[in-house]
């Protein structure tokens, strides 16, 4: 998530604050009227109080905004209780009272002996000097206790202000399993968790080749907005869209695309800074070039334009928000988002990206476009989340079937497995956990029993030769199983393989193996039950995960993908779309001027496709035109570098007294 959306949770931006009719107080007297009270007049604008109370004494007049909701909270040990932001705020109306109080006290002493303005001007310097020493101490200090706070802040506003979000409201006090974090949503609190503030700070002050200031250089390309299309059982369903002249962009996009050149795509965005397939696409450059940091600022680039676009019901961490991907407009956002995940994997913030993980199922769980659900296993489990995947598996399981998955087949006894290792956890939860965590691994060893010996040989383990040996576990089940099945296994153990080379997680599987066989030689007849469903469930893979296994780019999966998506072009700012595409807009037909023109310009623009011809023109804004001397000087070079490839002497039929044509050729 981009800093903008941050700040925007934690309330840092300027000029949003609701201002009350009686909240300023103009003084309209005249000069002379003022002189004439002299001491009496106050710079600061004095609230009055109630019976036995003070008047506080505020130098910001913006202060008096909602001071009245502060006093009806109830006062509990001298404290008034309230969501932590009126905590926040009753402390600081506190303090500014005493400042206050002392101030015109300090006024009333020295009135005799020294102006007003130096006690004023010398007054205002110790401040001024004190909070300057105190502030880098503490920033650091408020900015964690602020994003720890924000979710507890964000929901008692919205009980306040009776704003209620998008989506059903909550039945209890657990939220919902698809409920995004706000705390988790900032990289750089998890970077801190983990290798201290200094570390942070440091990588920070780098210079980077496209810093997140330039956003602020250029506005965001006009045309893009989100419109709610409808609202139904609690759930908003949202669509962007895309101007004429955000359409004309995007023609030129698909234009550069075809182009095959690279310095057309940075052109067009030289007039479209925040076209949005442009950027993700000039990331994916980037990226193939080694040049991580800039194909990472592309893509929050990206989101930042996308977000600028937001609709005000629409919520990121709700779960109750609604993005068909069949509409092209929407497909900008996933590809961005799991980009974005890709990054914060890579730089080692598991949690962030299984929160951005959250985000991308969330907005359409049931299709799950990207297939998030081969990912969020492996994202819980390298963020140490083993209670979230639990519940997503016991929640969902009996609707969604995520033990047929074999990443959720092993993944959830591995997360069992690990929370029976905690030592904080009383001995009767832990014994439990690994109880459960057995019989999990051992239903899913029987389900595929073509993982385990790929398994171990990712993890450099020699498996043991009655194991190997074996006609259950042995090469016969790898082979034996269904095409589909096999693209699965190879994308769980392309990502998740080094999660299982821990030792003591070795020894675990490895009783449970020898527990399998013993079951298998008793004949038992969950076995045959296991190998027919295989037969049936894994036919074919649906184009969901063909698209999935393409964003991952894990090499084992992607060799394992049918010949029918391996023939066709893959575009990767639109891998694999839908086959009921919903069209909001239709790219105008390009007729080539070649079609129109004679033999031997069909001739030349077969043998090379990239000729052009006099008379055409490319299209407006990709770089590299012709002009007419330009089409004709390359159609000479065209004709003189065949003819210099092409003999007539090498053609020279045998001659006539070979009459069993034995003649040699030149």
């Amino acid at each position: 998530m981009s800093r903008r959306a941050l700040r925007r949770l934690r309330g840092e931006q300027r000029g949003q604050e609701p201002i009350g009719p009686s909240a300023l107080q103009f003084d309209l007297r005249d000069d002379d009227d003022a002189e004439e009270e002299g001491p009496k007049r106050e710079l600061g604008v004095r609230r009055p109080g109630g019976a036995g109370k003070e008047g506080v004494r505020v130098n910001n007049r913006f202060e008096l905004i909602n001071i009245d909701d502060l006093e009806d909270d109830p006062v509990v040990n001298g404290e008034r209780s309230g969501c932590a932001l009126t905590d926040t705020a009753a402390r600081g109306n506190k303090g500014r009272a005493r400042r206050g109080n002392t101030e015109s006290k300090t006024d009333g002493d020295v009135a005799g002996t020294a102006p007003p303005e130096q006690s004023n001007a010398s007054g205002k310097l110790r401040k001024k000097k004190k909070k300057q020493k105190n502030k880098k101490s503490s920033t650091g200090e408020a900015s964690e206790n602020v994003l720890e706070d924000i979710d507890r802040i964000l929901e008692r506003i919205e009980d306040s202000t009776g704003l209620n979000r998008p989506g059903p409201a909550p039945l209890s006090s657990r939220k919902h399993i698809l409920y995004v974090e706000h705390r988790h949503l900032n990289p750089d609190t998890e970077l801190k968790r983990y290798f201290g503030a200094r570390a942070v700070l440091g990588e920070q002050s780098c210079p980077r080749p496209c810093s997140r200031h330039t956003l602020a250089e250029h506005s965001p390309l006009p045309g893009l907005s989100m419109r709610l299309l409808e609202s139904r059982k609690g759930l908003s369903f949202f669509a962007f869209e895309h101007s004429e002249e955000y359409q004309q962009a995007q023609h030129k996009f698909l234009v550069a695309v075809e182009s095959m050149e690279l310095n057309n795509i940075v052109v067009l965005l030289q007039t479209s800074p925040y076209h949005v397939d442009s950027l993700l696409q000039l990331s994916d450059a980037c990226r193939f070039q080694e040049d991580q940091e800039m194909a990472r600022d592309l893509v929050e680039r990206a989101l930042y334009s996308m977000e600028c676009a937001f609709h005000p019901l629409f919520s990121l961490t709700s779960g109750a928000c609604r993005l068909d991907y069949r509409r092209p407009e929407n497909r900008s956002f996933y590809l961005a988002l799991y980009k974005q995940m890709s990054f914060l994997e890579k730089r080692g913030c598991p949690r962030t990206a299984l929160e951005y993980c959250k985000l991308i199922l969330s907005l359409e769980p049931d299709e799950d476009p990207l297939c998030m659900l081969l990912l969020i296993d492996h994202l819980a489990l390298r963020a140490r989340n083993y209670e979230y995947l639990i519940r997503l598996f016991q929640e969902w399981e009996a609707h969604r079937n995520l033990s047929q998955l074999p990443n959720f087949a092993f993944s959830v006894p591995l997360a069992y497995f690990l929370l029976s290792q905690q030592t904080d956890l009383p001995e009767h939860e832990r014994s439990s956990a690994r109880e459960k965590a057995s019989l999990l691994i051992q239903q899913a060893l029987t389900m595929f029993p073509g993982v385990l010996l790929p398994l171990l040989e990712s993890c450099s383990v020699r498996p043991d030769i009655t194991v190997s040996s074996h006609s259950f576990f042995g090469p016969n089940a790898e082979i034996s199983q269904p095409p589909a099945l096999s693209q699965l296994v190879n994308l769980y153990l392309g990502r998740s393989h080094f999660l299982w080379k821990e030792p003591a997680t070795m020894s675990w599987l490895e009783e449970n193996v020898r527990a399998v066989l013993q079951t298998v030689d008793a004949g038992d007849p969950a076995v045959e039950a296991c190998e027919n469903r295989r037969k049936v469930l894994y036919q074919r893979a649906p184009r969901n995960i063909h698209r999935h296994v393409i964003l991952s780019e894990i090499k084992e999966a992607v060799a394992a993908l049918p010949p029918d998506v391996t023939t066709q072009s893959v575009m990767g700012f639109d891998p694999l779309p839908p086959s009921d595409t919903i069209y909001s807009y239709v790219r105008p037909e390009r007729l080539s001027p070649v079609s129109h023109g004679n033999t031997i310009a069909l001739f030349f623009r077969s043998l090379l496709p990239n000729y052009t011809v006099e008379g055409e023109r490319p299209e407006e804004g990709v770089a590299g035109g012709l002009n007419r001397n330009q089409g004709l000087n390359r159609l000479m070079l065209a004709v003189r570098d065949m003819m210099a490839n092409f003999h007539l002497n090498d053609l020279e039929a045998p001659h006539e007294d070979d009459a069993d044509g034995e003649g040699e050729w030149d």
